[in-house]
């Protein structure tokens, strides 16, 4: 038992993960629906005979002192600096993780997830390695509640084919960067960096691609999404050209992707950026209402930090 009265137990095993936490993940699935789509991939990678990624990739429960599950945490972004995804839990219990990742020699160098858990990880993580937390982007999650239909615009939807991964991947891995000047960020990470034309081919295999064609028949708008997990299904990437921007594409793909996964029985969410008003504004406007504020934090660490088995 920890000072703070929770334990963290962590796993490498997906799996084994999931046989402890699905009733917790089941519990609110829109709020957990990062951590359960990971990881039933995860799962399904490893049924399948995907090696391994040679980047961190760990599950955590934090136990309360009756044993109940009182947090959930995971590690498994393939993209620098590989950063925690936190669920809400009490402070004992991030303060409780943030310890046992620091004991075990664990660097984390940036936490993501739910305020304000995981603020409460990432400054307990630079307190103990004698440096500092600092919020790099404020984002939101969305639930769809009554569909609202935007005005028609020219085109229609159609899901990705396999001609189209040269693409979708140009356009997903332009999503970032565009997201972040219209937030007016200057700089941003790696995130679809990590995925090439096969990860693609995969995605739009398996129906997780839709485009938009104009009355041309020419692409102009790509939304993504992700397959149901407890119920609920996670749109993104959403992404229009610079060009095609303007023209109501984004509000009408989603809307539409959106109507078509409630028709197969899933709940819908999605996330926008705080700073970026276009894309909460459109989302609002279909009908998406926020759920809760979340973060992606950079932690920066002294050049010495302390002895790892100092915990406070």
């Amino acid at each position: 038992m920890t000072a703070t009265g929770f334990t963290a137990d962590l796993t490498e095993d997906p799996a084994t993960f999931l046989a402890v936490a699905s009733p917790h993940l089941a519990r609110d699935p829109v709020l957990t629906t990062v951590v359960s789509s990971v990881t039933h991939r995860a799962i399904e990678d490893d049924e399948r005979g995907k090696p391994a990624p040679e980047h961190p990739r760990w599950w955590a429960v934090v136990r309360d002192g009756s044993g109940e599950v009182a947090g959930i945490a995971m590690r498994t972004a393939p993209f620098a600096p590989h950063p925690l995804f936190v669920l809400p839990m009490p402070d004992g219990a991030a303060l409780a993780l943030a310890r046992a990742l620091h004991a075990r020699g664990e660097e984390v160098r940036g936490v993501n997830g739910a305020l304000p858990a995981a603020r409460t990880v990432a400054d307990e993580t630079a307190r103990l390695a004698g440096g500092a937390a600092s919020v790099h982007e404020h984002t939101r999650l969305f639930e769809l509640g009554d569909l609202v239909v935007p005005a028609p615009v020219p085109g229609r939807l159609r899901l990705a084919t396999g001609a189209d991964a040269p693409l979708a991947l140009r356009w997903f891995q332009a999503f970032e960067a565009d997201a972040a000047e219209q937030a007016g960020r200057t700089d941003f990470g790696a995130i679809a960096g990590y995925l090439n034309e096969d990860d693609m081919r995969e995605r739009i295999a398996a129906g997780r691609v839709w485009l938009w064609e104009d009355e041309t028949g020419e692409a102009v708008h790509l939304t993504g999404s992700n397959p149901p997990s407890f119920g609920v299904a996670r749109i993104g990437p959403v992404y229009t050209p610079r060009a095609h921007r303007g023209r109501g594409f984004a509000s009408a793909a989603v809307a539409e992707v959106s109507r078509r996964l409630r028709a197969d029985g899933a709940r819908v969410c999605l996330f926008t950026d705080q700073a970026n008003p276009t894309s909460n504004r459109i989302y609002q406007a279909i009908g998406f209402v926020p759920v809760v504020d979340m973060a992606n934090l950079v932690v920066t660490p002294c050049e010495s930090p302390p002895d790892p088995s100092h915990v406070a």
